[in-house]
């Protein structure tokens, strides 16, 4: 469950989605999953945020160099793990794609770069977990700047996918009804 889908990639065809800066995991974007025995592997797709603009490519001002800090949570606010994804900015070229949805159903400024593959085990007894946005450091022409302020987008996630074994069905009982 993404409560701030970014937008479907027009080349990739991913669903995108925003990871902002909190403290609530219930905030965050949700994955619930299935009943299943043992540990799962948590598998998706972290790219850090960029907002694209033609004129500072022209200019040659577009360079940035991104690093993004995500965290994934029990509902309890307990952490699993850490992800970081840092990407380079500096043409068109560098998005990873663009996202639909923008003005007139044209694409939007923001765009996904980078890919940084992330596998993470998740413990036998977690059923939910939320992401959420730690940190942004953000090195561009003109200096420097950190960003760990709630409620801004700071990274986005694609291509969740978790590898479980199920859980066996309930038993059956032994009785047939029949006399």
């Amino acid at each position: 469950m993404c409560p701030n889908v970014l937008g479907p990639g027009v080349a990739t065809m991913r669903t995108f989605c925003d990871i902002l800066t909190g403290r609530d995991p219930t905030a965050g974007a949700i994955v619930k999953f299935p009943e299943h025995l043992g540990t799962l592997t948590l598998r998706f797709d972290l790219h850090n945020r960029h907002t694209y603009s033609e004129e500072e490519v022209k200019a040659k001002r577009a360079y940035t160099l991104y690093t993004a800090t995500i965290g994934v949570l029990t509902l309890d606010n307990t952490l699993i793990s850490r992800a970081v994804a840092q990407s380079e900015f500096r043409k068109r070229e560098d998005l990873f794609d663009r996202v639909g949805g923008g003005a007139g159903g044209g694409v939007k400024a923001v765009a996904p770069i980078g890919l940084e593959p992330v596998v993470m085990m998740i413990p036998a007894d977690v059923e939910t977990v939320g992401f959420l946005g730690e940190k942004l450091e953000m090195m561009t022409v003109n200096g420097l700047a950190t960003y760990t302020a709630p409620g801004r987008p700071i990274a986005v996630i694609s291509n969740v996918a978790i590898e479980y074994t199920p859980a066996p069905p309930p038993a059956r009982s032994g009785r047939t009804g029949r006399r």
